[in-house]
């Protein structure tokens, strides 16, 4: 059973870049900040990336499950988010988008999302209200931190003071910049995991079968455990230059981990971390080729 932990839906985005819009196009291009970028595959004609466009790549890689999780860049979806859980209640997790300045709720959702790394002004701490009220009601917090060291602290006086609470911090720890262990390090505590959204854009110079991305899993691994990492795709966005099913089956393939580790990190710690049940087992339709 293979689970996606870091998965982005919108129906068109209407956030921004630093301090300017970022707007959906057609052919899967946007306007990030004034450049126009390919932000999905070029047959997501409309600009909106539905649910229904996830679940086929889904059904066709045969992934189970998957979580969404909202970004600055998108604004917030989180109306869309709950209409596509009401289409796929046993396939989907959702995140309500937290926006500074912004009211957030936690209803209807299966826990929030918080992008500390662009927060409009500097300190975690003081969002503690967010996190308190996300342990009280049962909720999972995914959380994407600064580059290296930079928030690690913060986040650790937060998870001291809550420690039941679930947490799990995105993009490996920002694997290839300075100093991402000190992120992966925070998973020693019970309830903190890491999951691998964007590791494939981090590692795309080197490319398929991103040789030095299993190096950094097994890394992550000695630090903290293969118990505590989870797959993610970052679903659409790495999917301008991959086919959803290589963002996982590099790992499928590889003679460095074991049968058992690629378990747990394609699948099985996030079924137990996220609440996952009645997930189906997938079976790939054979290619033409």
């Amino acid at each position: 059973m293979i689970i996606d932990a870091h998965a982005h839906l919108w129906k068109e985005q209407t956030g921004r870049r630093d301090n300017a819009p970022v707007r959906t196009l057609t052919n899967g291009k946007s306007d990030f900040g004034g450049e126009i970028r390919q932000m999905m595959p070029p047959y997501m004609l409309s600009g909106e990336n539905s649910p229904e466009m996830l679940i086929s790549n889904m059904d066709y890689a045969g992934v189970s499950g998957a979580v969404i999780v909202g970004e600055v860049m998108d604004g917030n979806q989180n109306e869309y988010f709950k209409s596509a859980k009401a289409k796929y209640p046993d396939r989907l997790k959702i995140c309500s988008f937290f926006d500074e300045g912004e009211p957030y709720t936690l209803d209807g959702f299966d826990g929030i999302k918080i992008c500390a790394c662009k927060l409009k002004t500097p300190g975690i701490q003081k969002h503690f209200g967010i996190f308190e009220d996300a342990y009280k009601n049962g909720k999972f917090v995914c959380i994407e931190l600064a580059d290296g060291d930079e928030q690690t602290g913060e986040l650790r006086e937060i998870i001291e003071q809550l420690p039941e609470l679930k947490i799990a911090i995105g993009h490996f720890g920002m694997v290839t910049r300075d100093k991402w262990q000190e992120q992966i390090k925070l998973a020693r505590y019970k309830n903190v995991f890491i999951e691998s959204g964007g590791i494939t854009w981090l590692f795309n110079e080197e490319f398929y079968p991103y040789p030095s991305a299993i190096r950094a899993i097994n890394e992550a691994a000695d630090i903290c455990g293969f118990d505590k990492l989870m797959w993610g795709s970052d679903y659409p966005r790495t999917m301008v230059e991959i086919t959803y099913k290589m963002s996982f089956d590099f790992i499928t393939k590889t003679n460095e981990i074991s049968e058992s580790d690629k378990r747990k990190f394609l699948g099985e710690n996030a079924y137990k971390f996220y609440g996952f049940n009645n997930l189906p087992n997938i079976t790939p339709i054979p290619n033409m080729l």
